[in-house]
């Protein structure tokens, strides 16, 4: 029997012929080559820690290439296309970023402040809907067996939460900035 008429009596809902299930493979294969490539070639900034930016860019390139997988009216190219435009919008708005304050203030949210020398920042903490175990947990991540000893935690642009020890506040340079926009 050959492969075809195997498959001649099953429901399209399972089977749907050797043309889609071969775009497929060859779909995932080079896809996953080329977006390999790009990111490679795109540098860490495309895999770091995400910021909000960072994050709609990496769901847009997940969906495309997704939807190129499984779809098999998309073709090879066009699929390597959008990802590789992706991957340039990503890499062309970091530079403006870099190069733009107003742009830095429009795409980045300002690190928070939501635990400080002793304090927690009701307002901040509500703001991101935090709790105040949510800071407890940082500072066990941190090593810490309570929040003695810690002088700030801060919501980062990527929605970790820093802990800064007193031993290691130095001259607060990274938090003063913020100090000022408490409660």
């Amino acid at each position: 029997m050959t492969p075809t008429r195997l498959f001649e009596k099953v429901p399209s809902e399972f089977w749907n012929g050797w043309d889609p299930a071969v775009h497929t493979v060859v779909m995932v294969l080079v896809g996953y080559f080329a977006l390999t490539v790009m990111i490679r070639i795109s540098g860490p900034r495309t895999m770091a820690q995400m910021t909000p930016l960072d994050f709609v860019i990496a769901v847009t390139i997940g969906s495309t290439f997704g939807g190129a997988v499984i779809s098999a009216n998309v073709p090879v190219v066009q699929a390597v296309l959008a990802l590789a435009m992706l991957i340039l919008i990503q890499w062309l708005l970091a530079w403006v970023r870099r190069r733009s304050p107003w742009l830095r203030r429009i795409v980045d949210a300002p690190p928070v402040l939501v635990y400080y020398q002793g304090e927690f920042q009701p307002r901040a903490m509500r703001r991101h809907q935090l709790v105040e175990d949510d800071i407890h947990t940082a500072a066990r991540k941190a090593g810490g067996g309570s929040l003695a000893g810690i002088s700030a935690v801060i919501l980062q642009q990527d929605g970790a939460l820093g802990v800064i020890h007193e031993e290691r506040l130095d001259d607060a340079s990274s938090i003063n900035p913020f100090v000022q926009r408490l409660d």
